[in-house]
């Protein structure tokens, strides 16, 4: 979520999504940041935390114990998450060569994508790395922090 939530900033900030989902090449496919549910998306990513943990928890041995194990978490999800999804999303081997968004536009996520990656795995290697308690009180309190800065904005967008 705290990874997420970062990458997330910084598209926003340096790739202009606000502006770049109003364009006519992805406003049929992309709500507008100003929509509440856009606002709650860092909350939700709890869930996806939780899916993600369910499904790598049996590869905790290989990503925490192993030489590389990191870098491998990194290749996984790149290859699995961004490059070869299960449907044409943008910026995916599908999305090339199925939907009629300009190459230019999908190349865009992979910064974003890039970004997120870099910071998961190494938030992820940190905290095992570490094992201090400091670590986990301020991974609590960026995840209330987060959590309260989405739903602030989806009730505010709401009214």
């Amino acid at each position: 979520m705290i990874a997420y939530f970062i990458a997330g900033l910084f598209a926003y900030n340096f790739i202009h999504y606000k502006e770049l989902y109003a364009t006519k090449e992805l406003s049929l496919l992309m709500r507008p940041v100003t929509t509440p549910i856009v606002a709650l998306g860092p909350v939700l990513q709890l869930i996806r935390g939780m899916i993600l943990a369910l499904v790598l928890l049996p590869f905790r041995k290989v990503i925490v114990e192993e030489k590389h194990g990191y870098l491998k978490l990194a290749l996984l999800i790149v290859g699995l998450s961004v490059i070869s999804t299960i449907g044409p999303a943008p910026g995916s081997f599908d999305g090339y060569i199925y939907t009629i968004i300009p190459a230019g536009y999908q190349m865009l996520g992979y910064i974003e994508a890039a970004l997120y990656v870099f910071l998961f795995v190494s938030i992820l290697a940190g905290s095992y790395k570490l094992e201090k308690a400091w670590v986990n009180t301020v991974a609590i309190v960026l995840l209330i922090l987060i959590t309260l800065a989405g739903i602030a904005g989806y009730v505010s967008l709401r009214n």
